[in-house]
């Protein structure tokens, strides 16, 4: 917040009484992060700002409110999200989150600058710069994520430069490909620099590393993992000076397996994420809000949990006046009348409330649409059913992807696959389904196939655009013309998701904002995703875990163990692609 000298003046004089202030929250239970400790106090405040916390009653102001039984903690802060997994916009994700007491996000843009370049950022800045929440900006590091796939953009150094004149802009984004770190490939190397020359943050991505490897990401200068899934794997990270972000997100759920890790004596070093949340649950569950419920419940002392979500949000990411309720302090106040529940009353936002027992007090402001750049981005060749055969040439002996639901990594196996008149042919009995990503930005005509096991799908295709990093075309199905049709879909609607069995469409969200976002409303939008899972169902009747966002890291490779691109299959431990048959 910038301040004119009158307005830091007027802060100065009313936090020791000598100028009235403009408001007072009385009587409330405030939460001191620092001190893991509730205070009855009044909240004081000025130009938006905490100028004092007073438990004497000794101050005045132009305006006041009761708070009396109700807890007031700092407004939470989710240290990593991709606000493109979201599938609304940034301006349309703070109204969804601001009502459950989320202040301020740390977002990496990566999804839409895998498609759009720097335009992608840029319109993810723009957007944000009206919201009343705070969204603050890690630069993508990884576009594309590894050399092995195709995107819609390569940034360099020379790309990001820019951005870091921007007041909104932290620093440089999780820092995904381990291989180029780790050997000091000089693409890397010059973004990292860049960074560290700017004094500004560097965030990781450790997906499996080993303590050795966590070395040589802290040698580079690396700070943050949000990608441990075990206790031991987030104590070695905090060990070695990192901090450490426990995600519970959509498809990869590690607070109650990280939550053993945390300890009074290192606890300053940990904060939470979401990563990747889909708006239905955002809406139903909240973010920042619902881990604090999920760590209390496991046996968090609430003010723990509190301060993961608050100050050491904020520290770790320098942000040095958010995150507490304290002279100097920006005015961002939660306000709760039962902490077990951990359900928001109201919300204020630099002094002014902004929300209200769930909904926003400010009513949807209507965008200009963006430009063709960002909304006409799905460009697939001419596809025919034959594009979806996997030839194979010994006995059915195959690599086959094993997912694992809820979570981003998948198993490598070796299995059996039926074969007929020499081409892989699916079984849903056996849950041996077949994939394809298929590249979508500059109609190369690359197609990768692979063998998916554990979906469960019964019968029909799904697909989408949200494909992380490159948000190419994927599609999974048990009928190669059910695949076919749900890709051309994706084509005609530019972007989103579809489900399509015996050569209908079932059920489809369109997301023509690169392929990742609608512009539509968060109300309107989750009607939709409701429709789209109750399509699933038909499907795949025993569904019990998030098939589509499961689906979406499928071709992300750089988290183990076996990924696919649309330049084919990738086994992610070795760095390399592998043929599907087997030996």
């Amino acid at each position: 917040m910038s301040l004119t000298k009158e307005q830091l003046q007027k802060q100065i004089l009313a936090s020791q009484r000598k100028q009235r202030a403009d408001f007072i929250l009385r009587n409330a239970q405030v939460a001191d992060v620092f001190s893991l400790r509730w205070i009855r106090a009044d909240i004081i405040i000025t130009n938006g700002v905490i100028v004092a916390v007073d438990e004497h009653g000794l101050f005045e102001a132009a305006q006041e409110e009761d708070a009396t039984g109700q807890f007031v903690i700092p407004g939470l802060i989710d240290g990593h999200i991709h606000i493109e997994s979201s599938l609304v916009t940034p301006s349309e994700f703070s109204r969804v989150m601001l009502p459950h007491g989320v202040t301020a996000v740390i977002t990496d843009p990566h999804e839409i600058a895998n498609v759009a370049g720097a335009e992608g950022i840029q319109f993810m800045i723009d957007d944000a710069a009206s919201c009343e929440m705070d969204i603050f900006v890690m630069l993508p590091s990884s576009v594309p994520a590894t050399p092995f796939e195709h995107a819609g953009a390569v940034l360099r150094a020379s790309d990001l430069q820019p951005f870091l004149a921007n007041e909104s802009v932290l620093g440089l984004a999780e820092v995904m490909d381990f291989p180029s770190v780790l050997n000091a490939e000089s693409e890397i190397i010059d973004k990292l620099l860049m960074a560290r020359e700017a004094n500004v943050m560097i965030d990781g991505h450790c997906a499996g590393l080993n303590s050795d490897q966590i070395r040589g990401y802290r040698a580079a200068g690396i700070h943050t993992d949000h990608e441990c899934v075990t206790a031991e794997e987030a104590l070695d990270r905090v060990s070695q000076g990192m901090h450490v972000l426990i995600r519970e997100g959509s498809a990869a759920k590690n607070l109650r397996a990280l939550l053993p890790a945390v300890t009074p004596q290192n606890a300053r070093r940990f904060l939470f994420c979401t990563d990747d949340k889909h708006l239905d649950e955002l809406l139903e569950e909240g973010s920042i809000d619902y881990a604090i419920r999920l760590a209390i419940q496991d046996g968090m002392e609430p003010l723990q949990a509190i301060q993961l979500a608050t100050i050491n949000a904020a520290e770790c990411y320098r942000l040095d006046n958010r995150g507490a309720i304290a002279p100097g302090f920006v005015a961002d106040l939660v306000l709760i009348d039962d902490i077990a529940s951990f359900r928001a009353q109201s919300v204020w936002k630099n002094g002014v409330k902004v929300a209200e027992n769930g909904q926003m007090l400010s009513l949807r402001d209507e965008k200009s649409p963006p430009s063709s750049r960002i909304t006409k981005t799905v460009h697939l060749p001419e596809l025919t059913v034959d594009d979806f055969a996997i030839p194979f040439t010994n006995e059915g002996l195959a690599h086959v992807m094993e997912i694992i639901p809820n979570q981003l990594m998948t198993y490598k196996k070796v299995l059996q696959v039926p074969v007929e008149s020499g081409f892989f042919k699916q079984d849903s009995q056996q849950d041996l389904l077949k994939l394809a990503v298929i590249e979508r930005h500059n109609r190369l005509g690359t197609i990768g196939l692979g063998i998916v096991n554990g979906f469960g799908l019964r019968r029909g295709a799904v697909a989408t655009t949200v494909a992380h990093d490159s948000h190419n075309v994927i599609v999974l199905g048990v009928s190669d013309e059910d695949m076919l049709i749900a890709a051309e879909e994706l084509h005609r609607m530019q972007g989103g998701f579809v489900i399509v069995n015996e050569g209908k469409v079932l059920a489809s969200l369109a997301l023509p904002i690169a392929g990742l976002m609608t512009d539509r409303p968060a109300v309107e939008t989750t009607a939709n995703l409701h429709k789209l899972h109750s399509a699933l169902h038909e499907l795949h009747p025993d569904l019990d875990f998030h098939l589509f966002l499961t689906l979406s890291f499928l071709s992300l490779p750089v988290i183990p163990e076996l990924k696919l691109t649309d330049t084919g299959l990738f086994d992610v431990n070795e760095f390399r692609h592998i043929s599907i048959q087997a030996d």
